[in-house]
């Protein structure tokens, strides 16, 4: 899908990358792009999709098993140390697609070292950010009313504190997450560059950037409706879409196509 114009952060940020203004419906070229590459790399691809597919398999089953949602945070946080990791050896792979070559599990698994410091900077980030997030949320049911059956009146200030709450923190995670994992991989930049210029793009292509959020949400669900099996599809699939949607995005200095 072609790129409109150019977005440029002259004098914006102290450290950020230029970032390209695209169409609103371009994430879902990045989708079909994306199962292009799954079908170039199957094997590559189920490996990957069967490691993802085993982490929210695991915290269902724990929520199963014991009856509680305390589970939620520990296996969530697990996931955001783990998750980003695997992400690079997705993302590997379709830059190895992108260049011709013939994508290999040891080369994937080796670009998870590629920017060690900063992947591991992304993943304690994420890790802080949902701990208070949590937090946020427990502080928030105080609010809850005591009442056996409340009425929607009676909740309206723990929904209204709730959905505020988790709609500041879902849009900051969105926005440093969109586009930070594929430029510090790259690139081999720190963590603050790479972050800065993933809010940067973000809030240049909020229309594209929604779409992409409700793909993302909607694909994500589904996964979920499927006892996690979807993901073994899923997950390699919004990978792959990621780092076409980071080509599309991110400005480079010579013209970048991956068709």
């Amino acid at each position: 899908m072609a790129v409109s114009s150019n977005a440029t952060s002259h004098g914006e940020f102290a450290r950020c990358f230029e970032c390209n203004r695209i169409s609103p419906l371009a994430p879902l070229h990045w989708l079909a792009l994306a199962f292009n590459d799954m079908a170039r790399a199957p094997i590559l691809s189920l490996i990957y999709g069967l490691v993802f597919t085993l982490i929210p398999a695991t915290i269902l089953f724990f929520i199963y098993s014991s009856q509680t949602h305390l589970v939620i945070l520990p296996a969530t946080v697990a996931f955001a140390l783990v998750g980003p990791a695997f992400a690079a050896g997705l993302f590997d792979v379709a830059w190895e697609l992108e260049k011709g070559h013939t994508p290999t599990l040891w080369h994937s698994l080796k670009s998870m070292f590629r920017n060690p410091a900063g992947e591991w900077g992304f993943a304690v980030l994420l890790m802080v950010i949902m701990i208070v997030w949590m937090r946020l949320a427990a502080l928030a049911h105080a609010l809850y009313p005591n009442t056996v059956n409340p009425s929607f009146e009676e909740l309206s200030a723990f929904l209204t504190l709730g959905s505020i709450i988790g709609g500041v923190l879902l849009v900051t995670v969105f926005a440093i997450s969109a586009f930070t994992p594929q430029i510090m991989m790259e690139r081999r930049v720190d963590l603050m560059t790479a972050v800065v210029s993933s809010m940067h793009a973000v809030r240049n292509n909020i229309a594209a950037m929604v779409v992409w959020c409700i793909c993302i949400v909607c694909l994500i669900l589904l996964g979920f409706l499927t006892g996690a099996a979807g993901f073994i599809v899923i997950m390699p699939w919004l990978s792959y879409a990621s780092w076409h949607g980071y080509i599309a995005t991110i400005k480079t200095k010579r013209p970048r196509s991956y068709e």
